[in-house]
Order: C-alpha cells, then structure tokens, then sequence
C-alpha cells in the first residue's frame, strides 16, 4: 500500500483513498495507521503488509527543495 505522509503544523498526516490518518507522532501514526487498517479490513489476522509513506514535498518551501529530492520517505510494516 502506498500513503503520502506530511505534516500539518500539528500532526503528521498519512492518507490515500483509502484512509487518512493523523497523529502527533510518528509512532502514534504508526499504531493509529495498524488499527484502522486492521478495522477495516485491510491486512488480515497472521498477514503482514509493507505501507509506503512519500513525503509531500509540496509542504517544503519551494526554494529549499532543489537541494533535496525528498524530505523523508518511510516503509511501515503493519502486522495482522
């Protein structure tokens, strides 16, 4: 699955079409992102599934970004 993640000024921010989620902290949006997928069905009991966040470069000021491809991009592993 793969999910654009940024940051709104107070919370991280990952979303899709299939799901949005927010937290304080990464490890909150970590845990909050296995929750709601596991209510809805989205990774199974016993399945593990690999979530691939790309940072929205579109919230980085436009004259820094030609220094960096990327702000951060992250892999989450979210078990059944």
């Amino acid at each position: 699955m793969e999910m654009i993640i940024s940051h709104n000024g107070k919370d991280w921010v990952a979303e899709n079409e299939l799901l949005s989620v927010s937290a304080p902290t990464l490890d909150q949006l970590d845990i909050r992102l296995a929750e709601k997928m596991r209510a809805r069905r989205l990774v199974d009991r016993g399945q593990v599934k690999k979530v691939f966040m790309g940072f929205n470069n579109a919230t980085i000021p436009q004259w820094i970004r030609q220094y960096a491809q990327h702000y951060f991009n992250r892999t989450v592993e979210v078990k059944g």
